[in-house]
């Protein structure tokens, strides 16, 4: 995150607050299921599979479509190349338009599965070398990031790392906060402000400057 120019850490923090939203929508329609923070779905199957086996489906289907949406995403991001941001977040507005219909269709299994596919993909969006540079909608280790820069700091060893990871939680954080409260007021309408979140990545992505 840190590596990464100011409009370029911009650009994550608003897909990060995009992944809270959306986060927060599926959790509140999903009886307590995650669609992108799948630690939370291992424990949930964990404990299922603890207590109840045979009720452990959903979080094994969740996590499944996240691990097919991550590896859509990888395949379409290797393929486009240098222009796998926009190629990527082409997939996911796709599939979130697709939640979006499957709503107002009453279809909500096909909605949670849209929704988990496009938030496995859109972690491809920050590559480097194949690898994904930044997670869009994990925040543990940015939280691992944060403390390990205020030790620095409480060491006397500067280390401004630090704001750029809180910006990236903050945004998925405010982006929760806004999926809860429209899931609430307007059911039928807020994945549609996802789609149309979304596709306006699509345009920064392909209006941001030339990496250095």
């Amino acid at each position: 995150m840190h590596g990464y120019d100011r409009p370029r850490r911009q650009f994550a923090v608003a897909l990060a607050a995009l992944a809270g939203y959306v986060d927060a929508v599926g959790y509140l329609s999903a009886s307590g299921y995650f669609v992108s923070f799948m630690s939370g779905n291992t424990s949930r199957l964990g404990v299922m599979l603890g207590t109840d086996a045979i009720g452990a489906w959903p979080p094994s289907l969740l996590i499944a479509g996240f691990v097919g949406g991550v590896t859509s995403g990888a395949l379409i991001a290797h393929r486009a190349e240098r222009h796998s941001k926009p190629a990527v977040l082409a997939l996911v507005t796709s599939l979130l338009l697709g939640a979006a219909a499957a709503r107002m269709q009453s279809a909500p299994i096909m909605m949670l599965a849209a929704l988990v596919i496009a938030m496995g993909a859109i972690n491809n969006t920050f590559q480097r070398g194949g690898e994904v540079a930044i997670g869009i909608t994990y925040m543990t280790g940015a939280l691992v990031r944060i403390g390990q820069s205020l030790a620095h700091r409480l060491s006397g060893q500067p280390d401004p790392s630090w704001r750029s990871w809180a910006s990236l939680w903050g945004g998925l954080l405010a982006g929760a906060v806004s999926g809860a409260t429209l899931q609430s007021r307007m059911p039928l309408g807020c994945l549609w402000i996802a789609v149309a979140w979304s596709a306006a990545m699509i345009v920064v992505a392909l209006n941001l400057p030339e990496e250095a």
